[in-house]
């Protein structure tokens, strides 16, 4: 089996929420940290993260572009 990796700006929406809620593990930040530290509800963060909300406008799309979810455009 071959293994493919992919280059960061390469990663899917989905891979690039894990990557980031694990580089927010391995810093020892909680996502609730993070919305705080940030002035973000919680739960707004959580929706951009799991892709309930998109992020194409608005205070997701702040949140998206924010936590590195998304570039600034």
């Amino acid at each position: 089996m071959t293994t493919v990796t992919r280059s960061k700006s390469m990663l899917t929406r989905a891979e690039k929420a894990e990557q980031i809620k694990k580089n927010l593990h391995e810093q020892g930040i909680t996502i609730r940290q993070w919305s705080k530290q940030h002035g973000y509800p919680d739960t707004e963060v959580y929706k951009v993260l799991n892709g309930e909300r998109k992020g194409l406008y608005g205070r997701a799309h702040e949140i998206a572009v924010a936590i590195g979810l998304k570039s600034v455009s």
